[in-house]
Order: C-alpha cells, then structure tokens, then sequence
C-alpha cells in the first residue's frame, strides 16, 4: 500500500445515506487496510421520506451482493414499476411515468412517433397504453421481468418502496458484517488544519475527538461538515422548484398494495402515496409562498387514506445543491449535498450515484485537487439534468386554479430545459445532455403527459402502410394487456417471495 494511501474514512450521520456511503465503502476497500467509521446519535431523528426508488436500486442490490427477496422482506418493501399522476396538466389529468419504454422502434423511428401520427388522425388512445408496466400497474400486477429477450414481458424494470428506518437498520447489518465500527455520538465542533485548510478530526457531545484521513458528510440538510466547516455555499433553486415544506405521516393499509407511487398534485404542491406491506407512506410537498403550514396539514389530512398512524409532522428544506460536493478532504454524500425534492424518488439514486463516484474518484492523501473538480463537475451535471426533468413536471401545467401553478405555467426556465422543449416541439425528439438519469421515453411520457406534443412527427412514419401501422400498434396493446393478465398481483406476488414475518 502507498504510503500515501486513505488509511481511516469517517462517516458522519446514519440513515441511508450514511449507512449506504458504509455498506458501498466496505464492499470495496480493505477493511485491513482502511477503517471505515460511522459515527451518528439516537437522539437525532432519521427523515424517512426516502421510501420510493428508481431501478438503479437494483444494481446496489447487485453490487452488494444483497438477495433482493430478503431485502424486500426486511423494509416491509413492495415493487414499484413508475408514477401514477393526477391533477398535473390539468384537473381530472392522469398519466403514468413506468420504467420501461413504449416498445421498439418501428422502421428506424421512435414508437412515440407513430403514435402521434395516429392521435393526428383521431384515435385517442393515450400513450401510456403502449407501455407494458403501466399495463401491469392499472391491473395491479408484478413479477419479475421474463429472462428471455424475445418474450413481452421482457423489457422492463423495476424499482422498490420501502421503509426507511428498517432499510438503514438493514444496512447496517451487512456494514458491520464487513468491519466498519459504528459510533454513537453527536457531532458538535470540527477541527481545521491550520497549515491545509482540511478537516483534522470532530469532536462528540461527549468530548471525545474523532479523527480520519477523509471525512463523509450524511448529516442531512445541515451540510455540517460541507457548509457549517467547510463554507462551499449553496445554490438556491426555490425560483424553479418553489417548494420548501412536507407534511408526512403514516396511515394503515385500505386494500393491497400497488405496485407504483400516486402523486397527486393540489392547490400549493403535491401529494405522494407509497404502499409498503405494513403501512402507507403519505406526504403533502408544498410552498410556503403559495399556502401555510395550517391549511397544508388541513389539506394532507382530508386527502389521506385510512386511518393516520402518527400525528403528521412538518419538514423543511431548500431545493438546490451545494456549490461542491467535494471539498478539500471532504465528500457530501444524500441531503448534505443538496435537495430536489421526492417528485421522482432521485434522493436514493443521488446517495447511490454519489458513493459510487466517490470510489470511481477515490483519493489518496495528495488530495490532487483535479480530482475533486472532476467529480463536482460531473455530480453538478447530474444534478442540473435531474432539476430540469423535475422542473417539466410543473412548467407544462395548463392549471390556472390557483397561485402555485400561475406561477409554474409562466416562470422563466433554464437555457437547458428551454432547448430540450423547444427541439422537442420542432421535431418530437429530446436532446439528451451528459450525465442524464432519464431517457427519452421519460420526457415523453411527462411532456405527453401533461399534453405538450410536437408541431410534427418524425416524417419517415409516413413510409408505413397506414392500416398497417394502426393493425401494429393494437397488436401491440393486446399484447402488454395479456401479458399483464398472465402475471400475479402483485400483493399474492409478495406473498408468495418477499412477506415481511409478522
């Protein structure tokens, strides 16, 4: 090992960032070589409005060697397979966000094409009728996508909601298994080396002084290491995505679970609903500029189903992202790094991708600073593709019903989400920037969802047959809707492979 190498690592703050950051770092460094430490209090409370996911879980799963069974067992998890939105475009609007795509491409071109050819010509089946997990979700049914390429049930993915508190205690288990020492402590002063400006070491509530070669900041919006020591700044991007509060709190169960994510949009935000096998998570996301926290719970409350399992608590945050992720001999890891809100569950993916990086990137104790400017540069690109998908969700309302949604319809954009609509407008396709989470067939199911279709469709759509390509496309539908009738539901599903013991 050079003698130059990151021989101690500090974690500071649990929860699952914390306890993600340890379950990736012990999956790859040495545990002989490298002591990885979380140190984090009881008395501090863990946000546990992380409870739905995208598909990269899946691979976080993979990459720790974790039997997703046993993982859905031990969250009281279920299977998410996309969103379900109401109220967005306009009231009465509903349409879903699966994962997965509207089928292959049809002579070289983009199905969604097709399909805007059709609705040209007055056929009003709506998009999310090509799409093989919202065939599943309107059914309510799951099960694992078919190995083989050629089936129907083929090409899809799927992601997870689960309990927070129990995912973080599951990690735990498997960090500890593989040698990191968990602390109990709450952090209240930070050390600066006067000669290199870097973190020489916290210290406890208790007094006692925890030193570390590189340090990880999971302590959630405070940024305690990365802003309260370390100064990086922050920026603000509530002009964009106005909301700054959530109202959340459990409720039993009224029916079996669905496999997808139910956000509904209200006067001053939205409301999500996630089904867990124990419980469903509830949260009211809004702005203060637009409504106060009394008429929010007043509005949370009406709108929840079943009964409430705890009395609903109020959150605030700021949605933005830190200037650097990466400072010094410092890496901001979950809400320590910045914050967009749950609207597509990207907080988890943000923890993973963060991590991930981290060891993609990972330093020595020459600390060159190229390699901390990399990783904040890709990270902030992340960050600005994922803001722009979120900002569309809200920018293409038609919605004149209330302050909130003027002022989304009318907001002057980003360059880069302004391109994107614009080329789409032109020409039906999206322009895809680096570092983006979501594929085309995500911005169109928003953009078509929220009825924002091009001026045009792709002009080599005319070479079909006419009849030919109607014929095609309800072959297609027929399809995806017996081979989501062949699967389980999803709750018998659960059942059968991943209930959670009594």
């Amino acid at each position: 090992m050079s003698d130059q190498a990151i021989r101690s690592i500090l974690i500071v703050g649990g929860g699952t960032a914390g306890w993600i950051s340890a379950a990736v770092l012990s999956r790859f460094l040495d545990p002989t070589r490298c002591n990885i430490t979380l140190i984090e209090s009881e008395e501090i409370g863990t946000i546990g409005v992380g409870e739905a996911t995208v598909p990269l879980m899946q691979h976080l799963n993979g990459l720790l060697g974790v039997d997703e069974r046993e993982f859905v067992k031990a969250t009281q998890g279920s299977f998410k397979l996309g969103i379900a939105f109401r109220d967005w475009g306009r009231i009465g609007d509903t349409f879903f966000h699966g994962f997965g795509d509207y089928g292959d491409a049809i002579e070289g071109v983009a199905p969604h094409h097709h399909w805007l050819k059709l609705r040209g010509e007055g056929d009003p089946t709506p998009i999310d009728d090509y799409s093989l997990p919202y065939a599943m979700a309107r059914r309510g049914r799951f099960a694992p996508p078919s190995p083989d390429p050629a089936s129907q049930q083929h090409f899809y993915r799927y992601a997870f909601h689960f309990d927070a508190l129990l995912y973080a205690r599951f990690l735990r288990r498997y960090a500890e298994a593989r040698g990191v020492r968990r602390i109990e402590g709450r952090v209240v002063d930070t050390e600066i080396d006067a000669g290199s400006g870097r973190i020489a070491a916290v210290v406890a509530a208790d007094g006692q002084r925890h030193a570390a070669d590189l340090f990880i900041d999971c302590s959630g919006f405070r940024g305690l290491l990365i802003e309260e020591a370390l100064n990086t700044g922050y920026d603000d991007w509530r002009h964009w995505l106005p909301c700054d509060s959530a109202v959340v709190a459990p409720s039993a169960l009224t029916g079996p679970p669905a496999p997808y994510t139910l956000s509904t949009a209200r006067e001053a935000g939205w409301q999500w609903r996630i089904p867990l096998q124990h419980r469903m998570g509830n949260g009211y996301v809004y702005s203060t500029r637009f409504t106060d926290d009394a008429r929010a719970r007043e509005l949370f409350t009406a709108n929840v189903e079943g009964e409430l399992l705890s009395d609903p608590r109020v959150l605030r945050f700021t949605t933005g992202r830190r200037r650097q992720f990466w400072s010094r001999n410092c890496v901001a890891i979950g809400l320590a790094g910045g914050f967009m809100e749950p609207l597509e569950s990207t907080s988890i993916q943000l923890i993973q991708t963060g991590i991930a990086r981290l060891i993609e990137y990972f330093p020595d104790r020459n600390w060159d600073p190229r390699i901390a400017e990399e990783y904040n540069r890709v990270t902030a690109s992340e960050f600005e593709r994922i803001r722009d998908f979120l900002i569309l969700h809200y920018c293409l309302t038609r919605r004149d019903d209330a302050p909130l949604w003027e002022h989304c319809r009318t907001m002057e954009l980003p360059d880069t989400l302004r391109h994107k609509i614009e080329i789409f407008r032109a020409t039906g396709r999206v322009p895809l920037l680096a570092e983006e989470s979501y594929q085309e067939p995500s911005w169109v199911a928003i953009l078509a969802g929220n009825g924002f279709l091009p001026d045009r469709y792709d002009p080599l759509v005319d070479r079909l047959d006419p009849e030919r390509l109607r014929a095609g496309l309800a072959h297609r539908r027929q399809s995806l809707a017996r081979a989501a009738e062949a699967m389980p539901p999803h709750e018998l599903f659960i059942e059968r492979c991943c209930r959670a013991a009594a």
